[in-house]
């Protein structure tokens, strides 16, 4: 008799367990920042910007590349008809152009890598309300961000990026 009580008591908890962990289940969602980023109005511009300042940066260095192949050509066409002052100058103009060349690459990377850090968390601070919001009105237990938590597997259903973009853009749109 005992034994079947203690049975019972225990298929009982595990029941109650299996319940309590499927309503749990249902209060959890995720969110994928980076489609947030490629499908959103606003991500789509913080990207367009990026590249933009990239490509600006790219051709600025095929200038600077083209200005010491320039120079290293006609050292070397010229180097013997050049006096001696004249291929120390040139020699020394084509190290500094190789100078300011390396410096403005590394430079623009700084500088681009800085930009896109205040890009994205501009994005991720807007964006942090509207998860906030979507998280309450489904009454979320917690909401993971995929990009830093590596699921195995989830079910779609409980993605709310969609919801979350559709939102984003609806409140840019209005500004």
């Amino acid at each position: 008799m005992r034994r079947r009580v203690l049975t019972s008591v225990f298929l009982l908890s595990a029941l109650v367990a299996v319940g309590f962990a499927q309503e749990a289940a249902k209060k959890i969602a995720v969110i994928n920042p980076q489609e947030v980023l490629e499908k959103s109005v606003e991500g789509k511009k913080v990207i367009a910007r990026l590249e933009e300042k990239n490509n600006q940066n790219q051709t600025e260095i095929a200038k600077m590349d083209e200005d010491i192949r320039r120079l290293e050509s006609r050292l070397n066409t010229q180097r013997l008809t050049l006096t001696q002052e004249a291929l120390m100058q040139l020699t020394s103009d084509l190290e500094k152009k190789r100078t300011e060349r390396k410096r403005f690459a590394e430079d623009s990377t700084q500088d681009l890598r800085e930009l896109q850090f205040r890009l994205f968390n501009k994005v991720q601070n807007e964006l942090i309300p509207i998860i906030q919001e979507i998280g309450k009105e489904r009454d979320l237990d917690i909401i993971f961000d995929i990009s830093k938590v590596l699921p195995v597997y989830f079910n779609p259903v409980i993605d709310i990026t969609a919801e979350v973009i559709t939102k984003y853009d609806a409140s840019k749109a209005g500004k």
